[in-house]
């Protein structure tokens, strides 16, 4: 089940609901927001990791220091490392520092 917020005020609500409880604005088209995509940009990811992935930019951007610094200090684990986080990346099965999927829209 997907969350709905209302537009105006933000609140959750419910989604059947014709107009928001909290503010009373009337609902035209409710926000869907997924709780397990992340909000980092896919292609910039993407971008990051076929780049710069032996330095482990792609890490930094998506909140993961630690595993950026060592990827930083192996070189992308000699470019195997920087080769599996940009095929999880691409296959849409790499997490950001939340534990969120980072997809493409």
């Amino acid at each position: 089940m997907a969350l709905i917020y209302c537009r105006e005020c933000g609140k959750q609500i419910s989604d059947n609901a014709v107009a928001c409880p909290h503010c009373g604005c009337t609902l035209v088209k409710p926000v869907v927001v997924d709780p397990n995509k992340s909000d980092k940009d896919w292609l910039t990811c993407v971008l990051l990791s076929f780049f710069l992935g032996a330095l482990g930019i792609h890490s930094f951007y998506v909140g993961k220091t630690a595993i950026g610094i060592v990827q930083i200090l192996t070189l992308g684990g000699c470019g195997i490392w920087q080769l599996i986080d940009f095929i999880m990346i691409v296959c849409g099965s790499y997490r950001d520092a939340d534990g969120k999927l980072i997809i493409n829209k």
